[in-house]
């Protein structure tokens, strides 16, 4: 737990507000945002650095604290079978709930939010201050369940204008706070899983079994799902934990649900390690094919033609993409596949 560092008025900054989930243990307060269920003494913040505990009441520390903004493709959260050819407006804040040492976005994600230098932004000004060609909505860059009070407000006004909701998530809120996203209009959540059952508790101390369960929820409630897997050498590439995630995703989100393996580069604490050799990657595809997945993509490797999508049941070549480009798109409005006719599971239509 760190200590709270900030003068008085904190409470009054527009940053700072009543926490949507916890409870109150004796002076402490008990944060129901994440699985981590921090119980968080007077003065003190959470595991996350993003809520505090201010005389027995808790509050978020990013409410509109953007870090970050910009408009990108969908394909780059990777979401592949979801409004293909779109654009996210795109945006995070500060902090984390799991320690990756390979983290990509640490600049962000490593830094504590400071409400006397936050980037305010209400969720009207988010939506109506940007340029206007973007179809939804995307919280990334650092674990959007950290902004959940922010997106219980700015879900139903992106709704109104006609714009979906996304998360790229590490998947491990609590599922009362799944069920209110969902409320209040998440559409679609890409789910980074960090590995096996073994490696994520060594290295995020974490149960990834909480993740899956977020999953499946997830695809229960309606929402599109896929999953990716940063496959880092020594870490979680081994054939065996690459099979047993492999399991776990066909039990939990099922052979529709599209998979991606991404390619790892050296990164924040992990600057001595290689990339990950695209016959790693290769291999990892195979055994999801084998086994039994039906959309199985690599990722970070451009030009790769496993960046494409094919027809599971002809082979067909149906969507061509270069990184987070649509080269050339094959579907008709019916998402069947021209040659065979097999249904291809797309939620949403491709945007030109």
């Amino acid at each position: 737990m760190g200590t709270l560092s900030w003068p008085q008025g904190l409470v009054g900054r527009p940053t700072v507000r009543e926490a949507a989930l916890y409870t109150v243990e004796g002076g402490a307060a008990r944060c129901l945002t994440c699985e981590r269920r921090c119980l968080i003494p007077s003065g003190k913040v959470g595991y996350c650095r993003t809520r505090i505990n201010v005389e027995g009441r808790l509050y978020t520390l990013v409410y509109g604290d953007i870090s970050s903004i910009s408009i990108n493709p969908i394909e780059k959260k990777p979401l592949y079978h979801f409004w293909p050819g779109s654009r996210a407006l795109t945006f995070g804040s500060w902090g984390c709930n799991f320690p990756c040492p390979w983290c990509q976005n640490s600049e962000l994600s490593k830094q504590p939010p400071n409400p006397q230098t936050a980037n305010y932004l209400s969720p009207q000004d988010l939506l109506e201050t940007t340029e206007s060609n973007f179809q939804g909505t995307s919280i990334s860059f650092n674990e959007p369940t950290l902004m959940l009070e922010y997106a219980l407000d700015l879900f139903p006004l992106a709704k109104r204008m006609g714009l979906y909701n996304t998360y790229v998530s590490n998947g491990y809120m609590t599922t009362s706070a799944l069920c209110k996203l969902r409320d209040a209009g998440l559409d679609a959540v890409k789910f980074d899983v960090k590995g096996g059952f073994e490696s994520v508790r060594k290295y995020c101390d974490a149960d990834v079994g909480l993740v899956w369960r977020n999953v499946r929820s997830s695809i229960s409630m309606g929402m599109h799902v896929e999953v990716v897997v940063l496959l880092i050498p020594g870490v979680n590439d081994g054939a065996e934990i690459v099979a047993e995630i492999v399991r776990e995703h066909l039990r939990y989100a099922g052979s529709e649900a599209p998979l991606h393996f991404s390619r790892f580069y050296p990164s924040y604490m992990m600057m001595d390690r290689e990339a990950t050799p695209i016959e790693t990657l290769e291999r990892a595809y195979s055994i999801a094919k084998r086994e039994g997945v039906r959309y199985v993509y690599l990722g970070n490797c451009p030009g790769h033609r496993y960046e494409n999508t094919y027809c599971p049941r002809c082979g067909e070549l149906l969507i061509e993409r270069y990184l987070f480009d649509i080269v050339d798109y094959r579907l008709g409005s019916e998402n069947s596949c021209p040659a065979c006719g097999e249904n291809i599971h797309i939620t949403g239509r491709f945007v030109a």
